[in-house]
C-alpha cells in the first residue's frame, strides 16, 4: 500500500484517466456500483487504482465513497469506474434523480413516510 501512497504523490491523478476529465455515463456522486460478475477475472492490464476500484465494488458502493476512500477526485473517480462499465466490469445502478414523473412520486412517497416518522 505504501507503494501506492508514494505513487500518488509523484503523479497527478489525472494521468489515471489519460488527461480525462469526464465520464461517459452520467454518474453522480450518490450513484451506486458494484461488480458486474463477482466471480470474473480481474484484468492484469488494469491501472492500480481500477483495480481498487473493482475491489471495493463487490459490496455495493457509492461513487462518493469510492473517491474519498482512495482519496482520488470525485471526476477521476467517475472516469475510472466508467471505464470499468465499458469493459463490462462495473454495474451502474440506476439513480433517482427527481427528473421523471415516476421518480418525482417515489420521493414524494419517501418524504410522506418520514414526514409520519417524526409526528
Amino acid at each position: 500500500m505504501s507503494n501506492r501512497r508514494s505513487r500518488r504523490g509523484r503523479i497527478r491523478p489525472y494521468t489515471f484517466t489519460g488527461g480525462r476529465t469526464r465520464s461517459r455515463h452520467p454518474l453522480l456522486v450518490q450513484t451506486l456500483v458494484s461488480v458486474a460478475d463477482a466471480d470474473g477475472a480481474v484484468p492484469a492490464t488494469l491501472p492500480p487504482e481500477a483495480e481498487r476500484i473493482h475491489e471495493m465494488c463487490h459490496e455495493t458502493r457509492s461513487v462518493a465513497e469510492i473517491s474519498a476512500e482512495l482519496k482520488i477526485p470525485l471526476g477521476v473517480t467517475q472516469v475510472l469506474i466508467s471505464d470499468l462499465a465499458d469493459q463490462g466490469l462495473i454495474y451502474i445502478h440506476p439513480t433517482i434523480t427527481g427528473h421523471s414523473p415516476s421518480e418525482n412520486q417515489v420521493l414524494e412517497r419517501a418524504l410522506r413516510g418520514l414526514e409520519r416518522l417524526f409526528q
